[in-house]
């Protein structure tokens, strides 16, 4: 059975992928580093940021913007240069796109976007420091055939494979259609970030290029996602296009596939703090390619 157990390790806060079983290790970073006074972000919110692990807002970006941002989602999946590029995934058995990576460096829309203070504020808000993007994709969700994202903590996988030191990176998730209950939406166990699943399996050569499509390695046990259920239940996001959920990095989270008509799309966006830069990985033979996981560490400018 996975218990909560003490830290091994001096050198490494957060071992994973090393030991023969899975166990459950305590949070040891703080979860909010700004206070009210430091961006758009209310002493309530960030409380119960600081206890859930994510926030919401309602209406992140207008309807018109969404409607533009819409049109740059179309551009990009029917763009040849953009379909053949490495950044762009596709379906495990299909040739439907999955997610495009790097894409506020792909398209100056998405670009603006990340740098929009309704954006970008938070993120230093919440790490209490100047930030810059450790990662940046679109998600693409088909009605009828897109596939699930299986149950993870990103942080496991930045960790482990990027050399990403501590919990000190937030996720942004900005819906470009609307999120029902049945197409597929986002899931998180609120307050699961402040428990590490440390998960079994050694890192083979170049396993971002299956991981990215379904991941295996790196994924929790079942006995593990249990505990974790049981203690802090489920809640699945929904909400208009141009809402926004905002998470920590080692939140518990996954979406189910979308068998519905209704597609999902969303941009989403990870920010490291400049004081929390990547170093070699900790599990892992060699860091993933920079568009996955940056190498590039210059803070994000208004």
């Amino acid at each position: 059975m996975s218990i909560i157990e003490s830290h091994p390790s001096i050198d490494d806060a957060y071992p994973t992928r090393k030991a023969a079983e899975a166990a459950l290790l305590y949070r040891q970073d703080p979860v909010v580093y700004g206070g009210p006074g430091d961006g758009p972000i209310d002493a309530a919110t960030l409380d119960s940021f600081e206890r859930d692990g994510f926030l919401s807002v309602e209406q992140l970006i207008a309807p018109e913007e969404v409607e533009d941002y819409r049109a740059e989602l179309r551009r990009l999946a029917s763009d040849p240069q953009i379909l053949a590029d490495e950044r762009t995934v596709t379906e495990r058995g299909s040739d439907e796109v999955r997610s495009i990576f790097e894409v506020h460096k792909i398209s100056e829309v998405f670009g603006r976007l990340v740098r929009d203070p309704r954006v970008v504020g938070r993120a230093r808000q919440l790490l209490g420091s100047d930030v810059y993007v450790h990662q940046s994709r679109v998600n693409y969700k088909p009605g009828f055939t897109g596939k699930d994202f299986y149950w993870h903590s990103d942080f496991e996988t930045w960790h482990a494979e990027d050399g990403m030191p501590r919990m000190r990176a937030v996720s942004i998730s900005i819906a470009l259609t609307e999120n029902f209950v049945h197409n597929g939406g986002l899931m998180i166990m609120p307050g699961s970030h402040k428990t590490f699943v440390a998960c079994v399996g050694e890192t083979p050569a170049d396993h971002y290029k299956e991981s990215l499509r379904g991941q295996e390695i790196g994924t929790p046990d079942p006995n593990s996602l249990s505990i974790l259920a049981d203690k802090h239940g489920i809640e699945l996001f929904t909400g208009p296009a141009g809402s926004a959920t905002m998470f920590d990095c080692n939140c518990m989270h996954g979406s189910n596939g979308n068998i519905t008509p209704f597609p999902r799309s969303n941009v989403f966006v990870v920010f490291n703090s400049v004081e929390n830069t990547c170093v070699e990985p900790f599990s892992a033979p060699a860091p993933r390619p920079p568009f996955i996981g940056a190498r590039d560490f210059t803070p994000v400018s208004d």
